[in-house]
């Protein structure tokens, strides 16, 4: 029978994000400040005073992926003789920076997995969507790479990842489209076909039969 969790908020309490990244904090509060300057605003006064640094930081935690391998945390599989089809684990939220305009997307992850020997911790799987969103990103690409790192780390029957975010390049500047969200769906094995595919895709829900 499949295994199904559903809020990873409340199912997966061991998971961690990374530390925040050893990133370059003087260079980025040089740029800031000479951002500051080129809107026309006075980077001294009172309300802008701290930004560079308090930007430094959020950066330290918004790339805190970059160079990491998400296969790390994967490197402890737990062998599995209970002959279960599918492990699901649903509603992984993530926040990750856009590449295009350094705006954030934030969204939900679920994750499906066709164990063939090894099945993981489901703070394990936390941690890689983690790792993956935690660098300049495109979400297409992460769906991709969340996928390929279950695949090589587990050496499963199948894998199945849909991602489910808002952009902030698409609410707050060009279209403004504050309602829209993008859906993006990988399979690898077993789960690519396109029965099982539309099989998996019910038991995640959310409308995504059709994805």
């Amino acid at each position: 029978m499949p295994r199904t969790s559903g809020n990873v908020a409340a199912d997966v309490t061991d998971a961690a994000h990374n530390p925040a990244a050893d990133v370059d904090v003087a260079r980025i509060r040089a740029a800031v400040t000479e951002l500051l300057f080129a809107i026309g605003e006075d980077p001294s006064r009172s309300g802008l005073i701290d930004t560079p640094r308090r930007v430094a930081e959020a950066y330290g935690e918004f790339f805190s992926g970059v160079g990491v391998d998400p296969l790390t945390h994967l490197a402890h599989p737990i062998a599995d003789d209970s002959g279960g089809d599918l492990v699901i684990l649903r509603s992984i939220e993530f926040r990750a920076i856009c590449e295009h305009h350094l705006l954030p997307f934030l969204g939900v992850a679920h994750i499906a997995y066709a164990p063939a020997n090894d099945i993981v911790g489901l703070g394990s799987l936390a941690r890689v969507v983690d790792t993956l969103a935690s660098r300049p990103q495109l979400q297409e690409r992460l769906t991709e790479q969340i996928a390929d790192a279950l695949n090589d780390g587990l050496s499963p029957r199948g894998v199945l990842v849909v991602t489910d975010a808002v952009h902030g390049c698409v609410t707050s500047r060009g279209v403004q489209q504050v309602r829209s969200s993008t859906v993006t769906v990988a399979a690898r094995g077993t789960l690519a076909d396109p029965a099982q595919r539309a099989a998996t895709l019910g038991l995640i829900g959310g409308g995504l039969t059709d994805a």
